[in-house]
Formats: C-alpha cells, structure tokens, sequence
C-alpha cells in the first residue's frame, strides 16, 4: 500500500480517537455544569468519606506490620497469615538469589500497604518449609485468607535470570491477586516509570536449592 495512504488512514484515526476523547471530556464537563450547589455538596462529604475510610484502613494495615518488610519468626507465620487478608512471604537463605528478592521486596512493601510482606529463613524453619514443601531457595508464598494460593518458585517465572524488574515482580504478585495493581501506598503516587532492577554480582545461579 502507497505510503500517502497510510498516512492519511493513521491520520483519520488519530483526528477519530481525539475526537472521541474531547467529546467524552465535553460530556464530563456539561454534567458539571448541571450540578446544583447540593449536588455538590453531597459529592464533596462522599468524597471526604471516602478518603478518611482509606486512611483509617491503612492506619490498620500499618499497625499490623504492613508497609514493612522484615523477619518474621517461624511461631508467627499462622498468626500473621490470619490477621492479614494477603501476605507475601519470602522463605530464603543467606545468598544471592535471596538477596536479589529482598530488594524488590523492600520496595514492593512500601507500595503495597494492603498486602503484609515478611521473610522467614527456612534453615530456621524446619517445620514450616516442610509443611508448605518449601524445596528451592527462594520462594515466595503468596497467602490470601490464611490459605497459601500460590508460590513463586526461584526466578523461572521472572525471566529466568536475575535481572528482572520490580514491575516483572509486582505483576506476577498482582496476577495472583495477593496485592493491588495500582497499589495502596503513599508511595505509589510518584512511583518512577522506569524499569528498576538489580544486577547480577557474584553468580550467575537463579535459585538455590534447599
């Protein structure tokens, strides 16, 4: 096909879609302008309402542990997989494939206030890695209602190498429903589009066997 003409078919509908954009902008605006003074009044205190809920909701999940990420001991797993309806948990060891989901982690938790993110290490865990049939290190059990759902197992999921994104991991996460896509912290508002990741050091290995 001539170049002329595609130009001009990309053109049409370019000019179609900000034409569908203004006049859902212009639909928007006129039924702004019928509100009357009670109107928006009432959308006002719905709004007020709304924004006070979330508050309270995170000044819960905070004070439950959420928005951190840190050690939780072996004793505390049931407890902290009940109290919290979504809970990430990371069973590592001291090496480099661990560490690499420690950083992504620790920015994760600070997004996603609606989810608890802690780490147990299996070699203290005996019990617990058995039950859940932790095997390869690491691995992330997403837990939802007390029921672990899912696990991240090592970083086949993610590419294969350890040199995937933060986002790579907060869509995986996300497409197990364990946190909220555009997430619930503070800290999401100025999240950088850029791709964050953390680059390979000492090995090349993606996981660890137990």
């Amino acid at each position: 096909m001539d170049e002329s003409i595609i130009g001009q078919i990309l053109e049409k509908q370019v000019l179609s879609a900000a034409k569908a954009v203004e006049d859902k902008l212009d639909e928007e605006i006129a039924a702004l302008d019928r509100l009357d003074p009670d109107d928006i009044e009432a959308l006002r205190e719905r709004r007020i309402l709304q924004m006070r809920r979330a508050a309270e909701r995170r000044a819960k999940w905070r004070s439950m542990g959420h928005g951190e990420y840190a050690d939780l001991p072996e004793k505390e797993f049931f407890a902290a997989a009940k109290a919290s309806e979504r809970l990430v948990c990371h069973f590592y060891r001291d090496n480099w494939p661990c560490k690499v989901i420690d950083k992504h982690l620790s920015i994760l938790a600070k997004q996603h206030v609606e989810t608890r993110f802690v780490k147990v290490h299996a070699e203290k865990a005996p019990f617990l890695t058995e039950k859940l049939r932790i095997v390869v290190l690491p691995t992330l059990a997403l837990v939802k209602n007390a029921k672990v759902e899912d696990y991240v197992v090592g970083f086949d999921e993610l590419g294969g190498k350890d040199d995937f994104s933060t986002e790579d991991l907060e869509e995986r996460l996300a497409k197990a429903q364990v946190i909220f896509l555009d997430g619930e912290g503070p800290a999401n508002a100025s999240k950088n589009a850029t791709k964050r990741s953390v680059r390979q050091s000492d090995t090349g290995h993606s996981s660890d066997s137990e």
